[in-house]
């Protein structure tokens, strides 16, 4: 087994990622061949996992390397995924955090749990079956929590006598869903977990295939947080130290972005603004943290602020708002609707917010948007909440701490739903802006030849009614109410639908 020096341990050097797909493709007998072929099991853990081996495979000696990772007996009785079960585990390159997440249904709010920690998916496909409804949702769910990086492992090879052909109808299937996932790099490996091909070591039986290997490409893929560290500074406030009367300390974890001693900051919602102090981490003081650190600040002159404020760089603003639009995965028997309230854990808020629209639901099979009154268990809908007091958030893209929230039923204490912020509404006009009459009718037609799908955004919408009533001014000016006038007035939308999206794309 590899090991790091603390010097090295940092990062860019941890890569967290999760296995997921459908029932049965093999996620917990990957990760179990992973720490087998790395050398990254105890010798007292090999004896324990070689009797649990006999005892769970009646009628063979093969190892069952699923054992390695399911922990619950329940899961060792039934063989299946149950929990988030979480290893660790490293090597000279790298270290590693690994999730294996559930693959049935009922259990969607597990896999989502541990997707929303992830830098990483692998999502593994049975290459008899190919990509079923539940590949689809998991990988919908990935797309969703922000996962860009994703490994289609097609396992089973084996039992397909590793047939080029069934990889590639796999490969070509799976990648007509891509138009509807927001991923940035995405890589296609044929392996069999159970025999260890393509896992860790490369085999004879697929010459054909050219590629990395899957552990190849998790110990050289690139998910650093560049990105966030170059954002502004936000860090929201979890605690208040007071150990003394002279003393008093900001603490809370770094969400984005990066914060040095001698930093001008401001605090939100007041705007009041200070210096950094001192930065003080469980490994002493420090000049600089960066995402992902959980701090203490100290400032140079005292400021209001307390929990649930946000700490952010002097040039950062996050406006209150009491509505925000929002991406829910719903997760309770009980389904959502229009006019139910809810508890809504925000970061290191808590509030009570009340569900005042459901504009759509996702089709999980074709990735479409459809108009629903609810959203039933492991449904996905675009939702309107409107909060009972002023809320500090941001768009998920922006922050995964301020953008993400649950929903707890205030009965019964259970969490209902998975949120992510796709915008906070700072006018209520750009909701309530809808199209009526004639304009319904125009509104869809625009919908479907601008191809807007469940990623439309308010001010896209926004855009478009105000594009419709420019343009249907103009062609009603020029040829009034006539056939004619109306003949010309689709043609001229359906002419230009093309132009529009693009310029939609490049400006909104």
């Amino acid at each position: 087994m590899g090991t790091m020096s603390h010097a090295d341990f940092n990062e860019v050097s941890l890569l967290r990622f999760i296995t997921c797909g459908s029932v049965d493709d093999g996620k917990s007998t990957l990760i179990g061949r992973i720490l087998h072929d790395t050398g990254s099991i105890f010798e007292d853990q090999m004896e324990s996992f070689k009797e649990e081996s006999k005892k769970f495979n009646i009628g063979n000696n093969d190892l069952n390397f699923a054992l390695l990772v399911d922990g619950l007996s329940a899961e060792r009785e039934q063989g299946i995924t149950i929990d988030v079960a979480y290893r660790y585990f490293s090597t000279e390159r790298r270290f590693f955090m690994i999730a294996d997440t559930p693959g049935h249904e009922q259990y969607t709010r597990n896999m989502a749990t541990g997707a929303s920690q992830a830098d990483l998916a692998i999502i593994l496909i049975d290459a008899r079956k190919g990509v079923l409804p539940q590949t689809r949702r998991h990988s919908f769910i990935t797309s969703m929590v922000g996962i860009r990086s994703v490994v289609i492992a097609i396992n089973k090879m084996d039992l397909v006598n590793f047939d080029q052909i069934i990889f590639d109808r796999i490969v070509r299937e799976y990648k007509s869903l891509l138009p509807k996932l927001d991923f940035h790099e995405i890589v296609f490996i044929p392996l069999s977990a159970r025999l260890g091909i393509n896992v860790v070591h490369r085999s004879d039986k697929m010459l054909w295939y050219k590629d990395l290997t899957l552990f190849e490409h998790l110990e050289t893929v690139n998910v650093s947080n560049f990105e966030k560290k170059n954002l502004p500074f936000h860090m929201p406030v979890q605690w208040i130290s007071r150990p003394n009367s002279d003393f008093r300390g900001f603490c809370g974890t770094v969400t984005s972005g990066s914060v040095s001693i001698g930093d001008a900051i401001r605090s939100m919602p007041s705007g009041e603004k200070t210096q950094i102090k001192k930065i003080y981490t469980p490994s002493g003081v420090r000049q600089t943290a960066s995402v992902g650190d959980a701090i203490l600040l100290t400032f140079e002159n005292e400021i209001d602020t307390s929990r649930g404020d946000v700490l952010v760089a002097e040039n950062e603003s996050i406006s209150e708002s009491r509505r925000i639009y929002c991406q829910i995965l719903w997760m309770s028997v009980d389904p959502m609707s229009v006019g139910k309230r809810y508890l809504m854990k925000l970061s290191t808020s808590l509030m009570t917010v009340t569900v005042s629209k459901l504009e759509e639901k996702i089709d999980i099979h074709s990735y479409c948007s459809e108009m629903s009154d609810n959203l039933g268990i492991n449904e996905i809908g675009h939702v309107f909440l409107t909060c009972d007091q002023p809320l500090l958030a941001l768009s998920y893209k922006r922050d995964r701490t301020l953008g993400a929230f649950i929903l707890i039923d205030s009965i019964t204490n259970e969490t209902v739903g998975l949120g992510l912020v796709r915008d906070v509404v700072l006018n209520s006009l750009i909701e309530e802006m809808k199209p009526v009459g004639f304009y319904n009718t125009l509104f869809s037609f625009l919908k479907k030849h601008l191809g807007l799908d469940h990623e439309t955004t308010n001010k896209k919408k926004f855009f478009i009614h105000c594009l419709e009533s420019m343009i249907s001014t103009i062609v009603g000016f020029f040829f009034g109410l006539s056939f004619w006038g109306a003949f010309c007035f689709f043609i001229f939308y359906f002419m230009l639908c093309p132009f529009f999206k693009r310029f939609l794309d490049k400006v909104v």
